[in-house]
Formats: C-alpha cells, sequence, structure tokens
C-alpha cells in the first residue's frame, strides 16, 4: 500500500475506533439533551481530527480530503452531530489556510492545532440563506482598522468558538468582487451571541446567531486583500461538501448497519430459497448508498489531486445533494420498516431520519446545488 492510501486507512482505524467506542455510546444522549459536548471535542482533539487540514508548520495534520471525508462518514454512522465537528473546524479553518497572510496564520492555526481551539464559519444572514453574493454584513475601513456591524444566523459553534471567521461586504456595490473576510477572536467588544436554534436534527451542535455591533478588528485580521472573500468562500465550500456528504453517507450506512442487526435479532432473514422482502429492500438502500459513497470520494479525489479542466465546483455540488437525499430516503425507509417502533426513541433511526434531514438544508440547500450543477452544465463546464 502506497504511503497516502496507508495514511488513508489509518484515518479509518482510527475514526472508527473512536466512533464505535467513545461517540456511540453518547450518541443518543447528545440528541436527547440537545448540548454542546465538550467531551468530544477533547477526544476529537486528542486523535487529531480537529487539526486535520492544518499544515504541519503551524501543528496540524496537514491531512487531504479523501481523509476528511473518511472521518467524518465514520463518525456519522454513530452521532452525525459529533461529525459535524470535524466539519466545521475545517471550514472555519480552511480560508486561513488558503488565504490567510503569513502573521494571520501564526496568530490563528497554532492556537487551533495545539490547544484546542474551536473556531466556526460565518456567512449566513437572516435576510439572504443560500445567496451569498447579497451578504449584509458591512466592513468599513477606518484608519489601521475595520469597524463591522452586521448580524449572521444558523452559524455552528458560534456561541461555543475561540475565533470567528466572518464574511462581510467592504464595497456593496461590486457585489461578490466585494466581499471580504475576517478572523474576530472570541472577547472582541461588540462581538455577542443571540439566539441559540432549537433543531430537529443534529441536536448536539451549537448553532446560533451571532451579532457585530461596531466590532473593531485590525487590517492584519482581515483575510488576504479586500475583494477576495468570495473566492474563498468558493474553495472553501467546493472542499467542505465532499465532507457534508460523506457525513449523509455515514448516516444512511448507520441505518442499513441497525437495520440489519434488528432483522437478524428478529428472524427476518429467515434463509429461504428466495431472499425475503426486507432483504431486498435493505439491498436496494445500500446500493444507493454505495451510489452516494462512490460519488463523494470522486469529488475528493479531484480536490485532492488538484485535477485541471474538470469542474470540481459540480461534483463537490454533487455529492452533496445526492448523498444527502439518498440519506433522508434511506433513513425514512428505515423507519418504516420498523413500523411503530421506528417512531420511537428507543432506537436511533427516528433521530438519524432528523439528521438527514439538515443535512439536506445546510452549507447549502440541495436546491442550491442543483443549480451550481445545472449552471455548469451551461457553461459547458
Amino acid at each position: 500500500m502506497d504511503p497516502v492510501e496507508q495514511m488513508r486507512e489509518n484515518w479509518r482505524r482510527k475514526a472508527k475506533e473512536v466512533g464505535k467506542n467513545f461517540v456511540a455510546p453518547r450518541a443518543s444522549e447528545i440528541d436527547a439533551r440537545g448540548e454542546f459536548s465538550w467531551e468530544i471535542v477533547e477526544e476529537f482533539a486528542q486523535h487529531g481530527f480537529l487539526r486535520l487540514l492544518i499544515p504541519k508548520q503551524y501543528g496540524g495534520e496537514e491531512g487531504d480530503i479523501t481523509s476528511f471525508c473518511i472521518i467524518v462518514e465514520e463518525l456519522a454512522r454513530y452521532c452525525a452531530s459529533s461529525a459535524l465537528l470535524v466539519v466545521v473546524q475545517a471550514v472555519g479553518t480552511m480560508p486561513v489556510a488558503l488565504g490567510g497572510s503569513e502573521e494571520l496564520k501564526e496568530r490563528v492555526l497554532p492556537h487551533l492545532a495545539k490547544k484546542k481551539g474551536l473556531i466556526c464559519f460565518c456567512l449566513t444572514e437572516p435576510e439572504f440563506g443560500s445567496d451569498a453574493a447579497s451578504i449584509r454584513t458591512k466592513a468599513i475601513l477606518e484608519g489601521d482598522s475595520y469597524r463591522i456591524n452586521g448580524r449572521k444566523c444558523f452559524i455552528t459553534n458560534g456561541g461555543v468558538s475561540d475565533f470567528y471567521t466572518v464574511f462581510t461586504t467592504t464595497q456593496p456595490d461590486r457585489r461578490i468582487e466585494g466581499i471580504t473576510g475576517f478572523v474576530i477572536e472570541k472577547g472582541t467588544p461588540g462581538l455577542s451571541v443571540g439566539k441559540i436554534e432549537e433543531k430537529m436534527g443534529i441536536r448536539g451542535s451549537n448553532t446560533a446567531e451571532v451579532i457585530l455591533d461596531d466590532v473593531r478588528v485590525p487590517i492584519r485580521q482581515r483575510i488576504g486583500e479586500e475583494g477576495v472573500g468570495w473566492w474563498l468562500m468558493m474553495r472553501t465550500l467546493n472542499r467542505s461538501r465532499p465532507a457534508i456528504g460523506a457525513m449523509a453517507v455515514g448516516v444512511a450506512q448507520g441505518a442499513i448497519d441497525y437495520l440489519i442487526q434488528y432483522g437478524q435479532q428478529r428472524d427476518w432473514f429467515v434463509k429461504k430459497e428466495v431472499p425475503s422482502p426486507s432483504l431486498l429492500e435493505i439491498v436496494e438502500m445500500m446500493v444507493e448508498v454505495e451510489a452516494s459513497r462512490a460519488i463523494v470520494y470522486q469529488s475528493a479525489r479531484m480536490m485532492d489531486e488538484k485535477a485541471k479542466g474538470i469542474p470540481v465546483q459540480m461534483f463537490s455540488a454533487m455529492a452533496k445533494y445526492f448523498a444527502s437525499d439518498i440519506a433522508m430516503k434511506v433513513t425514512t425507509n428505515a423507519v418504516q420498516m420498523l413500523h411503530w417502533e421506528g417512531l420511537t426513541a428507543r432506537h436511533p433511526l427516528e433521530r438519524m431520519m432528523r439528521d438527514a434531514k439538515v443535512i439536506q438544508i445546510f452549507e447549502g440547500t440541495n436546491q442550491i446545488q442543483r443549480a451550481v450543477v445545472a449552471h455548469t452544465l451551461l457553461k459547458g463546464k
């Protein structure tokens, strides 16, 4: 096995062990309590999951997107809330790693890698939802700092992070060419957390409103030059959407694993010349999950190989929407197969179904992902 594949298998083995032995016993309670788990943060930090995409020179693991997806999938088999922690940490980190100055990287990345710090990605606003080009949070340059005002919503880890990667408009009339990113530290005057959302699924992640009221941010905390924020966002989301797809694959696989275990305990699959209808239904689910897995890892490989002439944004969008749609279908069918018992919290399937619905919506709704694919096709790729 070549060194890259060996590295990926090592991450898979580690994520499987942590998922089965540490995450699985806590998954039901995390969902029921709807509280952020610092126990999970500690465990993931110890195993390197929260510094996966940080370069080694700053104390990180310098892993690749395929490894990122592997870890997320294995953890999501047991708990989507816990898997999302790995995703959000990477999404908050990537703009800094991809476009930050050396001074900014030295300020932020070692803290995240060595001090178990958390970072979040602040894009969504109440007025625009998935239309990122319509950002209203405004940053105005005044001397050697920016004054930032605005409101972000549905921000994962918004109430628990040490750093906030915030996207603003510095030149509203220029639309996407006027978007600029900043890193803002917890405790900065004017930065506060508003409403904590009570969600139907992925309840163990902290989802909050982030308020910026005359927040002063030095120029050195700007991510790159003014106006490059849009491209940093897109480069980040193209890399993170396969991992969201991997989360969906993990949730769907977890549902199938549970169905097989449950069915075997209750003699669903009594040996006959013709397989039982229940088993055939699970076979159909498994085929769809394998199709999802294939497109997720194809898109991840494209990122890792820096494929040229290939519309990576299209495959990234397809991975996210196809895998999450399949996860919704599989978990819904799994609940149905258990009849009334599937509706009860004694089985994890109803939680998995609720989590799958959230995955269809966050990180750009599936309608937006289809629009990305359509736009790419019309451009001729």
